[in-house]
Parts: C-alpha cells; sequence; structure tokens
C-alpha cells in the first residue's frame, strides 16, 4: 500500500502523524494542511474503533500510539478521552467519524489549508 510521504523520512512522518491525531482527539478539530489532514484520518479512524472495542489490549495498542503527556483542560490524556467520551459517541455509528472542511490557501506558501474534526 502507498503511502503520501509529505517530505518527511519514515520516522518523522509516524512522529507526526502520532501528534496530530493525538491533538486531534484531545481538541477533536485542528487546521492542518490537505495533504496531512487526508493522512492522519485513517490513523484517527482505527483509534476510535479501538475505542469502541474498549478491552485492555485496545488500551494498550492505543496508548503505545498516542502520546501520553498531553491533557485537555478537563485534565484527560488523550486515551482516557478517548475510551471514555469520544467512543461511546460514536458506538452506533460504522465508520466515518472524521470530516475534513477546506478552508482555501495559506498566505505563505499557497498550501491547501483544511479543518478537520470529529462527526458529531
Amino acid at each position: 500500500m502507498s503511502q503520501a510521504k509529505l517530505g518527511r523520512t519514515s520516522s518523522q512522518r509516524k512522529a507526526m502523524l502520532r501528534n496530530l491525531a493525538t491533538d486531534l482527539l484531545v481538541h477533536e478539530r485542528i487546521e492542518t494542511t490537505e495533504a496531512k489532514a487526508k493522512a492522519l484520518r485513517p490513523v484517527v479512524e482505527k483509534m476510535i474503533t479501538l475505542g469502541k472495542r474498549g478491552d485492555l489490549h485496545a488500551r494498550r495498542q492505543a496508548a503505545s500510539y498516542l502520546r501520553q503527556a498531553d491533557a485537555n483542560e478537563d485534565g484527560q490524556s488523550a486515551i482516557q478521552k478517548l475510551f471514555s467520551d469520544i467512543a461511546p459517541r460514536f458506538e452506533e455509528r460504522q465508520g466515518g467519524y472524521t470530516r475534513i472542511l477546506k478552508l482555501g490557501e495559506r498566505k505563505g506558501d499557497g498550501a491547501k489549508t483544511v479543518i478537520i474534526e470529529l462527526v458529531d
């Protein structure tokens, strides 16, 4: 399966996707470029599917991928929020947990910017 390289090495790309996925789960809405959002979408969908499973193995798989340090305003980490708040919201939904809204082009380099958010 081919994947967009996003101008980075594989380790840099993995770190960037981990950071973006963690931020999206904590804040539920982030602004980024279109290419990054399209690469991020399947990662976040898999994390939410793990959250819906909810067993110990799923928690450990999510914990091995997401960053631990970030917390939202309630003091919850991304993993806690994924399993306690986000996954129950999507219990009846069979995929399609994220939405990409196009904003336009960035002034400095002309990159297409988008908002990626969780569907309510």
